[in-house]
């Protein structure tokens, strides 16, 4: 039955029009070369944060750019380069992906999720995790290098499932993490663990959080989500409706909804859906056949 869900598009974090130029990273001339262009448009990136104007990403110039890590994020189609600088703290005016991601044009979003996730992987690795030296940033931003034995390590990208189960009733499953204060309730969840693949990590995570038993699962889409360093793989999901038990450490509550008991339950105030910049808002559209009639924002 899960076969005729789509995922209503676009996701609000997948949106992005600019080349990311990763065959030029290598060529530190060319790379200083963008940084003396006075086109080049740079953006500070900093506490998970960007500076944000009348829903669009504010450049400040090479010239009024402050120090800090460059990070390349790519050029437009007339050629301008976009940098991010890596700043300390939360810049004039910054703004988070949760606040702005869903408003911002197309490139803007894609730039913004770009400088973020980099950002936040300079943050923390800031030393060598095979000898515990001090590591420098290359390429753009996307290498750091060990200072003392020269090895390399890349951005880190943890893969994560997102589920919407829907039983042979037509009823979609929904949870509230036991983390979640009030009425919120969004799809379930879960990192995909060593050895596995994203399939195998949905039967599993339901099986662990809610005792319930996929039978089926279709890959519907995917969405960057750097907080701080993740991509949701979203799915769509069979089971057979029954009743789940919530592991009571991770979900605290789960329930099965029908559209008609979603309406109703999300008109009272006793269900705030998932935030609409969200994958998970757009898997629950997908199979509830158009826009939710709540918009919530979680922050």
């Amino acid at each position: 039955m899960h076969e005729a869900y789509v995922l209503p598009g676009p996701l609000a974090l997948s949106r992005s029009t600019v080349d990311r130029a990763a065959d030029r990273r290598t060529d530190a001339a060319w790379l200083d070369s963008l940084w003396a262009d006075g086109a080049t448009r740079v953006l500070l990136v900093g506490d998970g944060t960007v500076p944000v104007d009348d829903e669009a990403l504010r450049f400040v110039t090479t010239a009024d750019a402050p120090d800090g890590e460059r990070l390349l994020l790519g050029l437009d189609d007339d050629g301008v380069a976009y940098v991010a600088v890596h700043v300390e703290g939360k810049p004039d005016g910054g703004a988070t992906l949760r606040e702005v991601g869903a408003v911002l044009g197309d490139r803007d979003a894609g730039l913004a999720v770009h400088a973020i996730a980099l950002a936040n992987w300079h943050a923390t690795h800031r030393f060598c995790p095979r000898c515990g030296a001090r590591t420098r940033s290359e390429q753009g931003g996307h290498v750091r290098v060990c200072e003392a034995e020269g090895s390399q390590h890349f951005p880190r990208t943890d893969p994560a499932v997102i589920v919407l189960v829907v039983d042979e009733k037509e009823r979609c499953l929904l949870g509230r993490s036991a983390a979640w204060p009030g009425h919120r309730f969004s799809t379930l969840a879960g990192f995909v663990e060593p050895g596995e693949t994203p399939e195998h990590a949905v039967v599993r995570e339901l099986y662990e959080e809610v005792g319930v038993r996929v039978t089926s699962c279709r890959y519907a889409g995917a969405q960057p989500w750097p907080f701080p360093s993740s991509l949701m793989l979203g799915y769509y999901a069979t089971a057979a409706g029954e009743d789940p038990v919530p592991d009571g450490d991770e979900i605290a509550e789960a329930r099965w909804f029908s559209r008609d008991e979603l309406t109703t339950a999300m008109e009272s105030g006793d269900v705030l859906p998932p935030s609409g910049i969200s994958i998970a808002r757009k898997l629950v559209e997908g199979w509830y056949g158009g826009p939710l009639p709540v918009e919530v924002s979680w922050r």
